[in-house]
């Protein structure tokens, strides 16, 4: 078999190649920003706050991790041990599985702990950086120490993602043993991006309103006892969940597509082909990565959206030339218009990608007016604010439907369901330079923080401000490519899971998702629901927690008065304490749902009834996801818009309106709007992972129902 795969598509180089050089990009740049200078004593000090506080986290929850991926590692082997209910599902050796399961694990976590290291040891860096006399020289330094950061985790992931998937389908030429490796990085996922967004917004939320509303304190006050924890929670919410969030869905959109290739046409040309493609994304993603870095930078939101057009332009050029090399190394001459055709699904997917990233600049960018219509009602108070921001919110989740409905429907036109899969995997395909961009935001909101606690001027922070707030923007465009790209790819495994079920049920007909059938209707029911219920425990969980450290911060300034005097040091490391505690602990019900609801519904309701659970999950997901991410950014930059001197400034109701509205869009933007993406993509490869046991049950077609 890897003779035959290596004589269909002598091509297959290519990935490893951009694998390998993706990662040693990656050191190359990590060596440019550790030689980077730290800044003052004060802010080395902060700086090793952070680092401790970022570090007992990943610890306590990757020892967690351990456990769970232990247990799930027994289930996958017996599940494999079985034979497979049909021919069409290749057997795969339950050793092997288990093994691609927790490579896929190591892999993900590996990526997002180095990812955030580095991003970690660059927020002093950056604020150190931006301390120049010449201002724009600073600005410029500055956002070359951040944006390097960034770049260490957007090629971490990619490499190391594209590169695991290259060697087990390599060495095994099976890839539904790649399915594994799937399963293996959402576990990371689950946890690092809900984990992480509990943190983050805990200590987020109760700073805000404890510091800045009762005690009017600047943002990142040093007095303020949850300002370390605020920043900690940045590195591990922002920067290691959301490099694990799409890590998860890079791979995925891989898996789905290469399953779909081979089940539909038989051929390992179309199932390497996805693999293929994606590496000529990470070579654009390093082209453009290059050319922002090395641009003039008068604005520095501008430069990351520069950089976001240009590897898109990029990806169809290099794109285009793969697919040629693939047609003349491939033996098969009828597969040519069909490679051409797929090659336009991924275009277009990308282009999807693009549409939703304009979306949500328009809606949470404080020069355009729906944030700047938030800021302009919170000059009549706390309600219209939450009003507006919420009406804004629903309205931006018309324009990215409509484009995930456009990709899709030329997508299907072109190859059929296997289009729509390498849509999903086109959009995903520049996630190099969107995990960078991403990460670039963390890194500059960490610096101005150390910069107000490490004594700079001003002016500094002024600097860091700026670079901040395209930090901000860039952010939420990196959650609008995420979100969309978790809808596609979820979609081509449920397309993925449904072919496989119609070989373990032959007829035809009991997999149709026809509604008039009560286990349909109630399968989409069910789905529709578990998105809603996921959303709400994981704000309940930062409510919780945010309630505890408030009461703590009000105990710290009430006990010890010189704590607001700047005379004694706040005790920074409870509140670190508090977050990681009951980040942690709120984990296992969102777990269990995850991974426990597609399994019951599966082994109650039948392959059928979860197909329904599936696609009700993935369409209400994708609407909660943009709602959320997106009123969430804009209630966020509407509060920095009046921060920045409009409509009076800070004191004013209109800005402890905007405080309202960004507190409570901060556990819908950076908690329950991402963490939906890792929701819906973990049940759709617990559906596909597990179906051999749903199909060694006594029952078929619609189960009990």
């Amino acid at each position: 078999m890897l003779s035959e795969i290596l004589t269909e598509v002598g091509s297959l180089w290519i990935v490893f190649v951009a694998a390998v050089v993706s990662i040693v990009a990656a050191f190359y740049i990590k060596k440019g920003v550790d030689k980077a200078d730290p800044g003052n004593e004060q802010m080395v000090i902060v700086q090793g706050y952070i680092k401790n506080g970022a570090d007992a986290f990943i610890k306590r929850q990757y020892t967690t991790l351990a456990y769970f991926v232990a247990g799930l590692s027994v289930l996958v082997g017996i599940t494999y041990s079985y034979d497979a209910p049909t021919e069409y599902i290749p057997q795969v050796p339950g050793w092997l599985m288990v093994i691609s399961y927790i490579l896929g694990s190591v892999a993900s976590g590996w990526a997002g702990w180095l990812g955030m290291k580095v991003g970690v040891d660059a927020n002093a860096k950056t604020a150190a950086a931006a301390n120049k006399e010449d201002r724009d020289l600073g600005m410029n330094d500055a956002f070359n120490v951040s944006f390097y950061a960034g770049c260490v985790m957007g090629l971490l992931v990619t490499g190391a993602a594209l590169g695991g998937v290259w060697a087990l389908y390599y060495f095994t030429s099976n890839p539904r043993v790649v399915l594994g490796f799937s399963f293996g990085a959402s576990s990371i996922a689950l946890f690092a991006k809900a984990g992480g967004g509990i943190y983050t917004k805990t200590a987020d939320v109760a700073a805000d309103i404890v510091g800045k509303i009762e005690q009017s304190l600047p943002e990142d006050d040093p007095r303020n006892p949850a300002a370390v924890a605020d920043n900690v929670g940045d590195n591990v919410g922002d920067i290691a969940g959301m490099g694990a969030d799409l890590f998860d869905s890079y791979v995925a959109s891989l898996i789905a597509t290469m399953l779909l290739g081979l089940n539909i046409y038989g051929e390992h040309t179309f199932s390497a082909f996805p693999l293929i493609i994606s590496a000529a994304g990470l070579f654009a993603s390093l082209i453009g990565i290059y050319l922002i870095v090395n641009a003039k930078k008068e604005d520095p939101n501008d430069a990351l959206n520069r950089g976001t057009y240009l590897a898109t332009g990029l990806f169809i050029g290099t794109a285009a030339i793969v697919t040629v090399i693939v047609q003349f190394t491939s033996p098969d001459a009828v597969s040519a218009t069909r490679l051409w055709k797929t090659y336009g699904a991924a275009v277009f997917g990308v282009l999807c990608g693009l549409v939703i990233g304009i979306t949500t600049d328009y809606y949470t960018d404080d020069r355009k007016k729906p944030t700047q219509a938030i800021a302009e009602s919170s000059e009549q108070g706390h309600a219209l604010n939450i009003l507006t921001g919420f009406s804004y919110g629903l309205m931006s989740i018309g324009p990215p439907v409509i484009g995930i409905a456009i990709a899709m429907g030329v997508a299907y036109a072109l190859d059929g369901v296997y289009g729509v899969a390498m849509a999903s995997v086109g959009m995903l395909a520049i996630v190099g330079t969107i995990v960078s961009n991403d990460a670039y935001g963390p890194v500059v909101d960490n610096a101005r923080g150390i910069a107000e606690q490490g004594g700079l001027d001003e002016e500094v922070i002024a600097v860091c401000d700026r670079l901040d707030s395209a930090g901000n923007t860039a952010k939420a465009i990196t959650k609008g490519f995420a979100i969309g790209a978790a809808a596609l790819t979820v979609l081509a495994l449920l397309y993925s899971f449904v072919q496989s079920g119609h070989e373990i049920i032959p007829d035809d007909e009991v997999i149709s998702l026809d509604i008039q059938q009560p286990g349909i209707m109630i399968g989409l029911i069910l789905g529709v629901a578990v998105p809603c219920i996921y959303s709400a425990i994981l704000i309940f969980s930062v409510d919780k927690n945010a309630q505890i450290m408030v009461k703590e911060i009000r105990r710290q300034f009430e006990e010890e008065p010189g704590i607001l005097k700047g005379e004694v040091a706040a005790d920074f490391e409870r509140c670190i304490d508090i977050a990681t505690k009951g980040s942690l602990k709120a984990l296992v019900i969102p777990s269990l749902l995850s991974i426990g609801a597609p399994l019951l519904v599966g082994l109650f309701m039948g392959i059928p009834g979860l197909s329904a659970f599936l696609a009700g999950s993935i369409l209400s997901g994708f609407v909660f996801a943009l709602l959320m991410s997106n009123a969430g950014g804009a209630w966020d930059n509407a509060k920095k818009y009046i921060e920045d001197g409009h409509l009076g400034g800070k004191g004013t109701l209109a800005h402890a309106a905007s405080i309202t509205g960004d507190t409570v869009g901060d556990p819908f933007k950076d908690t329950a709007g991402p963490a939906i993406n890792t929701l819906i993509c973990v049940m759709s490869l617990t559906a596909e992972m597990f179906i051999t046991l749903f199909g060694l049950m006594p029952h078929s077609g619609l189960g009990f129902f």
